[in-house]
């Protein structure tokens, strides 16, 4: 049987949660990557195709697919600031990688969120860095037109009766469900720790 050594020095636990960790980070990010490729694949730039057929709906007038690019952070906030949430972006990265090192490995639960934090940061880093490679079509505004695309690509679309929740992708999806379940982990965590100790007299 192979056995897996850890170094002398490392907590036990430690390579478990590491390989959690690198795995959900490298599936959350290919998801990402891969459903947002076909997406724009499947239904082009934002505005290519005819107002009545601009949805592909899963759930009629409830869920379906819609491109769009965006330019801020989560629920389009921030928008414009491409340049700052990029580097904001790559500074939560490096604390998030430097706090998995240190503390990641005490719990598996923290490390798989920890690895969902990272796939959605990475994701979308991915988009405003201008790597997915999508240049604006020549009917976009002129001052656009031809010029390469530094914006999050976002392609599910939900309605919450007549209100439109701001297009999402899979990697706005990981932040948001990793921020609820770190929460969690900390309730839990902060309950866990705080019970009183048995009166031992």
């Amino acid at each position: 049987m192979l056995k897996v050594s850890v170094p002398a020095g490392l907590p036990a636990g430690w390579c478990c949660a590491v390989c959690l960790f690198v795995a959900i980070a490298c599936v959350g990010l290919a998801a990402d990557l891969l459903t947002k490729h076909w997406a724009f694949q499947a239904l082009g730039m934002p505005g290519a195709y005819h107002t009545e057929r601009s949805v592909y709906w899963i759930w009629q007038d409830v869920a379906g697919f819609q491109t769009a690019l965006n330019t801020g952070g989560l629920f389009g906030l921030g928008a414009g600031w491409t340049p700052v949430l990029s580097v904001l972006s790559i500074v939560f990265l490096v604390g998030i990688l430097f706090y998995t090192a240190l503390w990641g490995w005490r719990s598996l639960f923290l490390s798989a969120i920890l690895g969902m934090i990272t796939a959605g940061i990475c994701g979308n880093l991915f988009d405003r860095l201008g790597w997915h490679g999508l240049i604006y079509p020549a009917w976009y505004p002129p001052e656009i037109a031809g010029q390469k695309v530094y914006a999050v690509r976002d392609w599910i679309l939900c309605m919450i009766g007549t209100f439109q929740w701001p297009n999402f992708n899979i990697a706005d999806a990981l932040l948001v469900c990793s921020i609820i379940l770190l929460l969690l982990h900390n309730l839990l965590f902060d309950t866990a720790g705080s019970a009183p100790a048995k009166d031992s007299g």
